[in-house]
């Protein structure tokens, strides 16, 4: 994206996988999402199974230890207009489906047009930027417009292929769950729909010997156990149904893991450096509600969120509070602007928050003594100049009478007890929200649609934040079924910023965008900030071996490898 890729031409591997590592043996997870009733990930419709990125590739495959560098993978090699006009992709001349069907560049075409019409709304907002394209034998040119875009021809280089002759006989907009034959290294074995799914690595895959794929890939099979709920989740890990659990919940790590598998060193505990950025988890506020439309009423609903007594009481203090959206990172905002940074916000001053020039906002402190209770004054001021007040019977209300009530909605049933503690907050400034936990399936129908007053949200980030920043907060995705936009973000001066980041031409001039975003947005008090875990905490079968370099972006669990007995 910028700069010099890390790898040179006739690179042998990537520096995190171990070339050597022996294939074979088992995989188990436990998948993060509760179910599952289709094979299609590349449509709205449906809840998708976990690990379908096994079986689909892209053009190119990322490198793990760099903020964003791509490398040939289908297109075997890629040339790029030094202004990212055009971007142009000679595909391999062995690629193939599972089912022996070749990638040719009609396949790419009906692909990226398949994706733009017909896909989910992020890629129908990337690949219509697309002005023309040419065909010339195996190479592929897509014209990419002005070139303001400096992220698009990578977003093009990360596009997926899909089998057109499949699609073409069966369908492309609908659920479905036969297998789809995919180019990439494993294929669907075995299904129970809602429950189970098993991947199997292809012996014919025509991509194994590739420099982007040695050392990695290692398992004969990827098993994927779905469970309902959390405690069911944790009671199948006690009983060694799967390998290896990413925990998130410090108290558990705590107090949880005291059972015979951990104690005979069958399962192992492992706290690995947090190196990659952890973007934001919060509270968020639907500010497409009236209740929330007003930012005194979201800035005054933040201060009763009592961080410090949650992470005290609850969490054994592990965590840190969420302060940026780009938290553990040399993009967060820090201190006042820089002259950069004020260059790109001074034309929108009266818009935003006059506290985007000062300090980089953050959340409430209420730590010390009647910290709290201050805040919860601050916050009853705020309540009060946007016209809610506190009446006889304690019951926040407008001056229509209404009181002042909304849900909390949630499909973790660990998020409950923070939801709660928020609520009993809000109480004591007459406000009635209730926490309510639904399944998986009904959140991810009403978090789509909008259909919340709020919700416990993570945007994850990367090295390098592009174009996914429209649909996490543009305007045109505010009201997009589907988008990430899941505050209603509907802000001029945040497009401007997510422009400037998008056509950064340096990390210097990304930096500077992404601390301004950074800024705007937490003026804007869109979301009650949670926390962060500054190490990644996990359980793993004590059978599994791993690299010895864990990347930037985390572990790859298809890196590691089963010792053999």
């Amino acid at each position: 994206m910028h700069d010099q890729p890390k790898y040179p031409k006739g690179f042998s591997h990537f520096g995190y996988v171990d070339p050597t590592a022996p294939k074979g043996g088992t995989l188990r997870l436990a998948a993060t999402q509760g179910t599952f009733d289709s094979l299609n990930p590349f449509i709205f419709k449906g809840q998708a199974a976990e690990g379908w990125r096994l079986v689909f590739e892209a053009l190119t495959k990322r490198s793990q230890d760099e903020p964003f560098s791509l490398y040939g993978l289908v297109a075997e090699s890629i040339d790029m207009d030094p202004s990212r006009r055009s971007i142009a992709f000679t595909l391999h001349p062995d690629a193939r489906f599972a089912d022996g069907e070749p990638i040719t560049a009609e396949v790419l075409l009906w692909s990226w047009q398949t994706l733009r019409d017909k896909g989910r709304p992020n890629h129908r907002l990337y690949y219509r930027q697309v002005a023309r394209t040419a065909v010339d034998g195996r190479t592929v040119t897509f014209h990419l417009g002005s070139g303001e875009n400096r992220e698009l021809p990578l977003l093009m280089a990360f596009m997926p292929i899909l089998p057109k002759h499949w699609f073409e006989a069966n369908g492309f907009e609908r659920t479905t769950l036969d297998a789809i034959p995919g180019s990439g290294p494993y294929r669907v074995a075995e299904l129970e729909q809602g429950r189970t799914i098993t991947y199997a690595r292809r012996a014919d895959y025509w991509g194994r010997d590739l420099a982007v794929n040695r050392g990695d890939n290692n398992f004969d099979r990827i098993t994927y156990e779905f469970f309902r709920d959390q405690t069911a989740r944790f009671e199948a890990l006690k009983g060694g149904l799967y390998d290896v659990r990413f925990e998130l919940d410090p108290a558990l790590w705590a107090e949880g893991y005291d059972f015979p598998a951990v104690r005979d060193g069958e399962l192992k505990k492992l706290e690995l450096p947090l190196e990659r950025p952890v973007g934001m988890r919060g509270l968020v506020f639907n500010s497409r509600r009236a209740l929330f439309a007003d930012i005194r009423v979201r800035k005054a609903l933040g201060l009763a969120f009592d961080f410090d007594w949650i992470n005290r009481n609850l969490f054994h203090g592990s965590y840190a509070r969420n302060v940026s959206y780009f938290q553990n990172s040399d993009l967060a905002a820090k201190g006042a602007p820089s002259e950069a940074e004020q260059a790109l916000l001074k034309p929108f001053a009266g818009q935003i928050q006059a506290a985007v020039f000062g300090p980089a906002v953050a959340p409430p402190d209420a730590e010390g003594r009647n910290g709290l209770r201050r805040n919860l004054r601050k916050a009853q001021k705020l309540l009060a100049e946007a016209g809610w007040t506190v009446g006889k019977d304690q019951v926040l209300r407008n001056a229509e009478g209404a009181a002042f009530a909304f849900e909390i909605l949630l499909h973790d049933p660990t998020d409950e007890k923070v939801a709660l503690n928020f609520a009993r907050g809000l109480k004591r400034l007459g406000i009635e929200a209730t926490a309510r936990t639904v399944d998986p399936s009904q959140y991810e129908r009403r978090r789509q649609s909008f259909d919340y007053d709020m919700i416990v949200n993570h945007w994850y980030q990367s090295l390098s934040p592009g174009s996914e920043q429209w649909y996490y907060w543009g305007q045109a995705a505010a009201d997009q079924p589907g988008s990430r936009n899941y505050a209603g973000v509907s802000l001029p001066a945040v497009d401007a910023m997510v422009g400037a980041l998008t056509a950064a031409t340096s990390r210097g001039e990304l930096q500077t965008a992404a601390r301004a975003l950074d800024r705007v947005l937490r003026a804007s008090h869109l979301v009650v900030p949670l926390y962060w875990q500054p190490t990644t905490r996990m359980a793993v079968s004590a059978a599994l071996r791993r690299p010895p370099v864990v990347p930037v972006y985390g572990p790859l669990l298809t890196s590691w490898w089963r010792e053999q007995e």
